[in-house]
């Protein structure tokens, strides 16, 4: 047989399956037995078959695509992070049979613009719906999708009113574990290094150090400067720490601000991991390149992107908004050299 005259009917009798598991095995591989689907795959490609991907969709009214609004970045410096979460939604994706397309979309031009990049692709039929990230309460990409009443999963929390088909990270937690893994060692005078930005996970990781650094004996600290100016907050930091109270801990907002206070310990004449300890959050990959190597908090990206397709489908293929409450997903902190245990060694936290 050629590939033109094979059909969903002869795989089907290859593999010894019914039709319809065919069908399930090229549009919801999820649903099957992992030895099903390898016995339809195998058949399908001694077979040779290849689907009408046209006529399938006008089958089902779904294209299995699904639209990501890619956020802007620099392609001379590109953020690993976000690099990170499109790899790994491209494979939750492909996991259950779908296709990820990129477009441009930036909330900053305006709503009518965001209108625009949206409405354009439902107009076409070319997604199925859409994954969101950067998610922010007023986010006009929510709103317009809302309004079109068009599925999406987002991955940031959405503002009350709106569908709750989002998932995040706990972020307040995670950085109350930093400061409990740093009150566990000993340390008793902590500083946050927070950001300029105002950004709801940021808002979270702050009350989260808040939270847990409130029993600290020797209280917590907080500086930030306008913008997150490197030289400025490298000056702030240096003079805290040339202080007779200063901080025996830095817990910074990011793995960026974490470079500056690396910056800032050393030219206070300090080492850090030795007189000061100092964690991020995000765990980019520059932070195993330092020396000492950075203590941070790593996003289960995976997870998250296996997480938002899982619910954007579930919405597609039930015709609903989407469960009533979103999903709160753990990150934990990846501990490395520049916070030392030192109970019991030579060195001493005072």
């Amino acid at each position: 047989m050629t590939a033109r005259q094979v059909t969903i009917e002869d795989v089907a009798r290859t593999a010894g399956v019914s039709r319809q598991t065919v069908s399930n095995a090229l549009n919801a591989p999820h649903r099957l037995r992992a030895t099903t689907l390898a016995r339809v795959t195998a058949a399908i490609e001694e077979l040779g078959y290849q689907p009408d991907q046209s006529a399938r969709s006008l089958r089902t009214g779904t294209r299995k695509v699904i639209g990501y609004p890619a956020p802007a970045d620099n392609p001379v410096d590109p953020n690993p992070l976000m690099g990170g979460f499109l790899q790994a939604l491209v494979s939750a994706a492909d996991a259950v049979g779908h296709r990820v397309l990129l477009f441009r979309c930036d909330p900053d031009q305006g709503a009518a613009a965001v209108a625009k990049s949206f409405h354009g692709l439902i107009a076409a039929r070319q997604v199925d719906g859409f994954v969101l990230s950067d998610v922010v309460h007023d986010d006009s990409r929510v709103d317009v999708l809302t309004e079109a009443g068009f599925p999406f999963a987002a991955f940031g929390r959405t503002a009350p009113g709106r569908p709750q088909n989002w998932v995040d990270i706990d972020s307040a937690e995670a950085t109350a574990e930093l400061v409990r893994l740093l009150l566990a060692q000993g340390h008793r005078r902590i500083c946050y290094v927070n950001s300029a930005a105002s950004l709801p996970w940021l808002a979270d990781r702050r009350a989260g150090l808040l939270r847990a650094a409130a029993d600290a004996p020797g209280g917590a600290f907080e500086v930030g400067v306008p913008d997150d100016d490197p030289a400025a907050l490298s000056q702030a930091l240096q003079r805290l720490l040339s202080g007779p109270d200063r901080p025996t801990a830095l817990v910074c907002a990011s793995d960026w601000l974490a470079l500056t206070a690396y910056q800032a310990v050393r030219a206070a004449g300090l080492g850090v991991g030795t007189d000061v300890a100092v964690t991020g959050f995000n765990d980019m990959p520059v932070g195993t390149l330092l020396q000492p190597s950075l203590t941070s908090v790593r996003l289960p990206l995976a997870r998250i992107a296996h997480a938002l397709v899982d619910r954007l489908i579930a919405v597609v293929e039930g015709g609903t908004t989407g469960p009533a409450s979103g999903l709160l997903l753990p990150a934990m902190p990846v501990v490395r050299d520049s916070t030392p245990d030192r109970r019991g060694g030579s060195g001493t936290v005072t």
